[in-house]
């Protein structure tokens, strides 16, 4: 730290280029906060999904329907807790652009599988005895303005009614928190009574089973044998780990981590160049000052870690401030609208960000460093 006022004094002798290097860092962070922000929201499956849930569906594409009748046979299953069927609404509120996930269930059923969406008991009893009743997460209910009492339009693209009409009227009787960062608040959930006593076909389908085992460590074993159970019928089975299926269905359209990773390796590469650029230009300027530090008795392994330094201050001061920056930015909300589940900086990326700025440091002042180190003090005094 004895050399911190020598090594501060020179990143300020060029203060614009100084500035300018540091803004470009600054922003890398940034453009790397929002990034991986995303792949969390993307990445939900992982997150979202618990060990002890598995989700059951139809064995060639989750779009082809399963009996409701499954579930009873699926409870019988050993190892199998409770089970509940989702079915898939994909309704359109007002216009396609205002897209958010709707689902018909068992309220009943629903709450005691997911106990991390948080409903007070009064709109959890107003639920239960309301037919066209809905509960709406707060992301979602936020985003539209949503309030209890409200009466929601939603233009379904799958479901018609026995009139002919593709348009569904639900009544607000609940908005649902999440009890940590983890839990999605951009669905709404409804009867699916009510959805099936009033669609034209399909009734008594439903999309898929959530199932809940006794012991997370023999899911395996027990999603083996409710595929068992259903080979060979009309519609047979394939059941996975809720988590392994969400990550899964987010893959199947876009590889988030691949592109992600493509474009921050294209960034940093490019700030690893400027600010390699940056520190070269540095340590030309100043050759014949380095020469007099050799001759005043600094060696190759002190000058070598000066230069070093200056670089490591310059890529964690930028890297530091930018995801300051950027999880403050995050922090203000997704900004697609609110089509993100999750939408927050995760801490291990905040630390894999730091590491990323400290590795820029060294990368980028390692050849200036050791072209200082090899630096004979009669060829740079000459060049004073």
């Amino acid at each position: 730290m004895k050399f911190f006022h020598l090594i501060w004094s020179n990143l300020k002798r060029k203060k614009l280029r100084t500035i300018l290097t540091l803004f470009s860092i600054v922003m890398a962070f940034i453009l790397f906060s929002y990034l991986s922000a995303i792949r969390a929201g993307f990445g939900q499956g992982v997150t979202l999904g618990r060990a002890d849930r598995l989700l059951v569906r139809h064995k060639t594409s989750i779009i082809h329907p399963l009996p409701e009748f499954y579930k009873a046979r699926i409870e019988r299953i050993p190892g199998v807790t409770v089970a509940m069927y989702e079915c898939w609404f994909g309704g359109e509120y007002q216009d396609p652009k205002n897209f958010f996930p709707q689902m018909a269930v068992v309220p009943e059923e629903f709450l005691a599988m997911y106990p991390e969406n948080l409903l007070p008991p009064e709109q959890k009893q107003a639920w239960f005895r309301t037919r066209t009743g809905a509960i709406i997460g707060r992301k979602t209910a936020d985003r539209f303005h949503f309030q209890i009492g409200d009466k929601i339009p939603l233009r379904s693209s799958i479901w018609g009614g026995t009139d002919g009409s593709r348009l569904w009227e639900f009544d607000v009787v609940g908005i649902f928190d999440a009890r940590d960062d983890t839990t999605d608040t951009t669905l709404m959930f409804f009867h699916y009574d009510y959805l099936d006593e009033r669609r034209a076909w399909a009734k008594g389908e439903v999309g898929w089973f959530i199932v809940r085992v006794q012991d997370a460590s023999q899911a395996a074993h027990v999603a083996q044998l409710v595929d068992q159970e259903f080979e060979n019928s009309s519609a047979e089975t394939k059941t996975e780990p809720e988590g392994a299926f969400l990550s899964g269905w987010v893959k199947s359209i876009v590889d988030v981590t691949l592109i992600i990773a493509t474009i921050m390796s294209a960034v940093f590469f490019t700030i690893l160049l400027v600010t390699g650029n940056t520190m070269s230009q540095s340590v030309r300027e100043r050759t014949g000052e380095l020469g007099v530090l050799k001759a005043m008795g600094f060696t190759n392994l002190q000058v070598l870690a000066l230069v070093l330094a200056e670089s490591c201050l310059l890529g964690m001061l930028g890297g530091g401030l930018g995801l300051g920056v950027g999880w403050l930015m995050v922090a203000q909300g997704d900004p697609t609208g609110g089509l993100l589940a999750l939408f927050f900086f995760p801490t291990r990326d905040v630390l894999i960000g730091l590491g990323f700025a400290c590795g820029l440091g060294l990368l980028a002042g390692l050849f200036p460093a050791l072209g200082a180190m090899r630096l004979r003090v009669a060829d740079a005094l000459r060049r004073m």
